[in-house]
């Protein structure tokens, strides 16, 4: 049986990306490449509305966050983390290993940090950047971006550092509305691509602080190298990941195609339905109600469901989920459903994990999880 991988990422690839990364090679300075990789900077940085410049490199999200840390930081710098999660504690080890001087605000997963404790903790101390995980993959929370851009408009000299990994393309993200400075994201996740590219966008504020740290320690993702073949792809600094980027190319035609407000839109009219039937079979949701991310839901176990067991025999029914991490493991199951997910797609992972309900003893009216999602979307 074809299995269908419904994990936060890698998400599925529809057939016209797979075809652009079937492509036959060109050399990096082709004219025609280098057409195509300007057009795919520019394209990305209409995106999320970027001011300043677009990065399109190989690499990971991890590489993209320490990315970020090195060319905004410098050590002995003082740096406010806003985590809601595994994936915002990430940042922990980077700037510790980086010297900076680190404050972490918490919360219980599932919730987000009160906007109160973030307003007091910057009137407590001038900060050099805040760090903030839009969408953490861990608790299926997004935090609002917002609400924390509004709060940074007293604190000009405080960049906003937003992870954008799980949301960007799903989850609206505007970065001279929201006053976000410096945004990342990678290629596995909302935009659809197979994994090995990643986008950074630094903001007009976030590229005079990188001037204003001279020479910094890192080498491969120092702005400094990219920024010359960024504005002119004919120029070269390291091995451009070709097939990717057309690949890339086409996960945003795709978009646009689809419209941005509209894919958008279709991100949380899917997540909303697909939620309510989870709930309907029996399941919970980790995310508070009011702050449950779009692109993944981390779904709650009822009593007497056993999660290696569940995993395994939804996997015999052709989906593959992702486990829990951290105070969650065993606790619930992840479900990504990002990126170019159709709701028919979402249906048939709703039927399979009816059938796995059933294997398992657990009595559901059949079809009642589609159902209660039709009745949602409608």
């Amino acid at each position: 049986m074809e299995k269908m991988v419904f994990i936060p990422g890698p998400t599925p690839v529809v057939a016209s990306i797979r075809e652009e990364m079937g492509r036959e090679i060109q050399a990096f300075g082709d004219p025609r490449f280098v057409a195509d990789y300007k057009g795919l900077i520019d394209g990305m940085g209409q995106l999320v509305n970027c001011a300043g410049k677009t990065f399109v490199i190989a690499g990971t999200g991890t590489l993209a966050m320490e990315m970020a840390i090195a060319n905004s930081t410098r050590r002995g710098d003082k740096v406010l983390l806003v985590s809601h999660g595994f994936f915002g504690d990430r940042f922990i080890e980077i700037c510790e290993r980086k010297g900076i001087s680190l404050d972490v605000l918490r919360c219980p997963w599932g919730q987000t940090v009160p906007l109160e404790e973030i307003q007091a903790q910057l009137q407590k101390q001038d900060y050099a950047a805040i760090l903030v995980t839009h969408v953490d993959t861990s608790t299926g929370v997004a935090a609002d971006l917002n609400a924390i851009g509004s709060l940074l408009q007293n604190h000009p000299g405080t960049l906003f550092i937003v992870d954008g990994v799980c949301a960007t393309g799903a989850e609206p993200e505007d970065m001279q509305a929201m006053g976000i400075d410096l945004l990342f994201t990678g290629s596995q996740k909302a935009l659809g691509v197979c994994p090995g590219m990643l986008l950074l966008w630094a903001g007009p504020k976030a590229l005079a602080r990188r001037e204003s740290l001279g020479t910094i320690p890192e080498y491969y993702i120092d702005y400094q190298k990219w920024l010359p073949v960024m504005n002119d792809p004919r120029k070269y600094f390291a091995t451009p990941a070709i097939n990717l980027v057309w690949a890339l190319a086409e996960s945003l035609r795709l978009i646009n195609t689809e419209g941005v407000p509209e894919r958008y839109a279709r991100h949380r009219k899917h997540a909303r339905a697909l939620q309510t039937a989870l709930q309907a079979l029996g399941f919970g949701i980790l995310a508070d109600e009011n702050h449950r991310a779009v692109t993944l839901s981390n779904v709650l176990y009822p009593e007497g469901i056993e999660d290696a067991a569940f995993r395994a025999e939804l996997y015999e029914q052709g989906v593959i989920v992702a486990g829990g991490l951290g105070p969650t493991a065993g606790k619930l199951f992840r479900l990504g459903h990002m990126g170019n997910i159709t709701a028919r797609e979402l249906e048939e992972v709703l039927e399979a994990i009816e059938r796995t309900l059933s294997k398992l003893g657990v009595e559901t009216a059949a079809g009642k999880g589609v159902q209660v999602f039709r009745e949602a979307l409608a």
